[in-house]
C-alpha cells in the first residue's frame, strides 16, 4: 500500500490550506488518482490497522438497501453513530438512526420518495448488464441525486463507480468520490471497493482486474496531521489475500462469514478524532 502513502505526501507537498463545514480546517488538493491491482493482493493499509470485519459489514449493510444506522450497530459497527442522533436526524424530520436517502437508499431505490422503496434498483440493473451485455460502457451506479443531496446530514462521498469488462474476462471498477478524509475515510474506501469488485467478479465469473480511485476534494484534518506523519515514517508490509468462500445466487446472498483475509499483517492502530 505504498500508493497510500504516496497519496498522504502528495497532499502534503501540493496542499493548501481551506477551511471547511466541520471548523477544524483541512489541507487539501483537488483532484488526483491511484490504481491498485487486485491481483497483487488486496488492498488494505497495512501502517496501521484497518478493521476488515467493519469494512464488509457496512458494504453489505449498503447493498441490502438499509439506511437505518441501528442496523448496521447491532452488528458492531458505529462508524455511523455521529450523524444518525436525534441531534442530526431530527433536523430533517426523522427519528434516531434513520440517516434518510444515503447510499443504501440510493443504489437500491435512486429518484424513489424517501422512506418508500420506489425507485429504480440500480444494483439489480448493473448485474443483470453484466451478465447480459459485458461490454457495455454503462455499468454505472450513482450515489448522487442533486434532489436529495439536502435531505441528509452527511450527502454522499463517493459519489460514483463505473465497471469495465475486459474482454469478458476481467472486471475493473473505478470510483470518483467528491470528498475524501485521507486519513480516516480512504483506507475504508479502498477496501470497501476493492470487497465490492471481488464481490462482483465472483458472482459474475469474472476475474478481478484493477481499482481506480479518483478524488475530487481530497483532505487531511488539521487535526490528523501528526498521525498522517506518525503513519509515513512506517515501512508498508505485504498485502493480505481475500478469500471468498463461496459463489452465493446473488450480490445480496453474501454474508461477513463468507470472506477471510488471509494473512493480515499491520502495524499498530493510530487514533484520531472524526470531523462531523
Amino acid at each position: 500500500m505504498r500508493q497510500y502513502q504516496q497519496l498522504l505526501k502528495h497532499i502534503l507537498e501540493n496542499g493548501t490550506r481551506h477551511e471547511d463545514r466541520t471548523g477544524v480546517g483541512t489541507i487539501s488538493v483537488f483532484g488526483y488518482q491511484t490504481r491498485f491491482d487486485l491481483r497483487e493482493g488486496f488492498p488494505i493499509v497495512t501502517t496501521k490497522r484497518v478493521p476488515f470485519r467493519w469494512v464488509a459489514e457496512e458494504l453489505l449493510w449498503f447493498l441490502s438497501g438499509d439506511t437505518n444506522e441501528k442496523n448496521l450497530r447491532a452488528r458492531g459497527v458505529d462508524i455511523w453513530a455521529e450523524w444518525a442522533d436525534e441531534a442530526h436526524t431530527s433536523r430533517f424530520g426523522r427519528e434516531e438512526g434513520d440517516l434518510g436517502p444515503v447510499y443504501g437508499y440510493l443504489w437500491r431505490s435512486f429518484g424513489g420518495d424517501y422512506p418508500e422503496k420506489n425507485g429504480f434498483d440500480q444494483i439489480e440493473r448493473l448485474m443483470n448488464e453484466i451478465k447480459t451485455n459485458p461490454n457495455s460502457r454503462r455499468l454505472i451506479v450513482s450515489g448522487w441525486n442533486p434532489e436529495q443531496a439536502s435531505q441528509v446530514d452527511l450527502p454522499p462521498c463517493h459519489t460514483l463507480w463505473h465497471l469495465k469488462v475486459e474482454n469478458e474476462k476481467i472486471l475493473h471498477c473505478q470510483l470518483y468520490q467528491r470528498s475524501a478524509d485521507a486519513f480516516l475515510g480512504v483506507p475504508f474506501n479502498i477496501s470497501s471497493y476493492a470487497l465490492l469488485t471481488q464481490m462482483i467478479a465472483n458472482v459474475c465469473d469474472l476475474q478481478v482486474g484493477d481499482f481506480i480511485h479518483t478524488f475530487g476534494d481530497l483532505h487531511i484534518y488539521s487535526n490528523h496531521l501528526e498521525q498522517v506523519e506518525k503513519l509515513c515514517a512506517r515501512e508498508p508490509l505485504p498485502l493480505p489475500q481475500l478469500i471468498i468462500k463461496r459463489k452465493p445466487d446473488s450480490i445480496f446472498d453474501y454474508k461477513y462469514e463468507d470472506f477471510e483475509l488471509k494473512d493480515y499483517r499491520h502495524h499498530p492502530p493510530i487514533s484520531a478524532p472524526v470531523a462531523v
